[in-house]
């Protein structure tokens, strides 16, 4: 699942010089700038850091080759960003699974095999099950483009997670777990976020099972070489198109055309604008004519969430030879890391684990074997990210101001991976929301119909997605509550049906 593959789309600008351009940082707005100049058009991309990337972020050493310190991780139906690896001839490999899985949990280890910890309380079964369950029922009824237009989504935008939680879990251990899933798809915390952008979250990447699984799930892949390669294959491709330390600090749309000037006093002039980063960094430009009340009060009410990214490497696969694939799911309130997996090369060389810590704290594997080296990335300190993976909705806010997400202000388009309609917060969602934006310009200069400003993806031939089998037993296993309701009936049934066995026997009731 989680989290790093996440981490995509951050501070850059497209523009179409003298036609468009792209503010953008990222793979949004690189895929933006690469369809416009494939359609004819001239793009311009200004890009805040020295380096295109975004939320990606490979770093290349003696000690690791290379190492991803943002997103990483792609898998089954993210079929944009496979589309792209594709054609520059990036290859993929799978993240090792081969071995046990291990659930840390009150102090003790568990080994187990699937994409969830095994329960064996039967109450805490029937109440992770139905929290599953529940979650993906409740985002089949969102839907993916307009969550604010779900039938309950006045209702659940004004709940959090974590009152959700509250209201389905009966068990400590199915509210500790569901707690940690939140964490690491999302990188903030349950009382932080809307119950219903958590839940279209979680649906728009697939459900439960596809955000949160390795194998055939959003972490099953990472690119050989690192995933930077997408956007630096992108930039290599636009060429001089592509302005390095171009941070943009104005954008002014009163004249006839869209004058967009830098931090280093460069000034660019374009028929349109994709700005192409996280909402809130729109607060560091400056808008003439001041932005809409409700795109202004968006900006100012999405955060972005809080990581740490951090490798540990040791000399020897020693997890392996133990029987274990890497994967760790750690549920403990002193352990700042919540998730970890191998993150070994796929030739077996530079043995590592991969950790994401979700809070301040910095927790070294030193209980495990001496590391040699060690990585982090600290993504909170980011002026051009702001946090990651993704920017999210506290209650309240995707009803009332997420419908202005994607809504172009006069000449000026927006693209992030957080407008995205499917896998927002990771590549996939990155690309898909850089081609639309792109798309949507090129419908207003005519050149494509309305009809065409959404597209589909054709499935990937090399990672094609398989179902999730649900058995028997996981679609009709009953809630807690609905045992014990179901047990309190038969009690009264019981009772009901004892007494008039005894009345009749002491010939308080008669035959008719």
């Amino acid at each position: 699942a989680i989290a790093s593959a996440k981490l995509c789309s951050a501070g850059m600008f497209t523009l179409t010089s003298p036609s468009l351009s792209v503010h953008s940082l990222s793979h949004s707005g690189l895929s933006a700038a690469k369809l416009l100049k494939e359609k004819g058009l001239s793009p311009v991309v200004l890009e805040a850091r020295d380096r295109v990337g975004g939320r990606t972020f490979t770093v290349r050493n003696e000690q690791t080759k290379y190492v991803d310190l943002g997103g990483a991780y792609i898998g089954p139906t993210q079929n944009r960003i496979l589309r792209l690896a594709k054609e520059y001839g990036v290859e993929t490999y799978k993240v090792n699974e081969e071995e046990r899985l291990v659930h840390y949990v009150k102090g003790k280890s568990y080994p187990f095999r699937g994409s969830f910890p095994p329960m064996w309380n039967p109450f805490a079964l029937m109440d992770y099950n139905n929290l599953w369950r529940k979650m993906d029922e409740m985002g089949s009824e969102i839907p993916r483009e307009a969550p604010w237009r779900a039938p309950h989504a006045e209702e659940w935008d004004k709940m959090t997670m974590k009152q959700l939680f509250d209201k389905i879990c009966w068990t400590n251990s199915a509210r500790r777990f569901a707690t940690l899933f939140v964490n690491v798809n999302v990188t903030s915390e349950p009382h932080e976020v809307s119950a219903l952008w958590f839940l279209w979250y979680v649906k728009q990447c697939g459900g439960t099972m596809r955000i949160f699984s390795t194998t055939n799930g959003g972490q099953e892949r990472k690119f050989v070489g690192g995933s930077s390669q997408i956007s630096e294959c992108m930039a290599k491709e636009l060429g001089e198109c592509v302005k390095m330390e171009s941070p943009v600090y104005r954008i002014d749309q009163t004249g006839d055309m869209v004058e967009v000037e830098t931090l280093n006093k460069e000034t660019y002039r374009a028929k349109y604008v994709i700005v192409a980063t996280a909402p809130g960094l729109n607060l560091k430009m400056h808008f003439n004519p001041e932005l809409p009340p409700l795109r202004n009060q968006l900006i100012h009410r999405v955060p972005m969430g809080s990581v740490i990214k951090c490798m540990v490497y040791y000399r020897e696969n020693f997890w392996r030879k133990k029987g274990y694939c890497g994967t760790m799911v750690i549920e403990e309130e002193e352990a700042p890391i919540s998730l970890t997996l191998d993150d070994t090369k796929p030739d077996g060389t530079v043995p590592a684990i991969m950790g994401f810590i979700l809070t301040v704290q910095l927790y070294l594997f030193s209980s495990l074997a001496q590391p040699v080296h060690y990585e982090e990335k600290n993504w909170c300190e980011e002026e051009y990210s702001g946090g990651c993976y993704t920017a999210y909705f506290p209650p309240g806010i995707l009803t009332q101001y997420g419908k202005v997400i994607r809504k172009p202000v006069g000449r000026l388009y927006f693209a992030g991976t957080e407008t995205a309609t499917e896998w927002s917060g990771y590549m996939e969602g990155a690309v898909q929301a850089g081609e639309r934006a792109a798309r949507e310009i090129m419908c207003m200069m005519g050149r494509i119909p309305q009809n065409q400003i959404w597209q589909t993806e054709p499935e990937s031939k090399e990672v094609p997605p398989l179902p999730f089998v649900t058995t028997f037993w996981e679609r009709n296993l009953p809630s807690v509550g609905g045992f014990i309701n179901f047990l309190g009936v038969a009690s009264v049934l019981s009772v009901a049906t004892t007494a008039g066995l005894l009345a009749y026997k002491k010939g308080l009731l008669t035959r008719s």
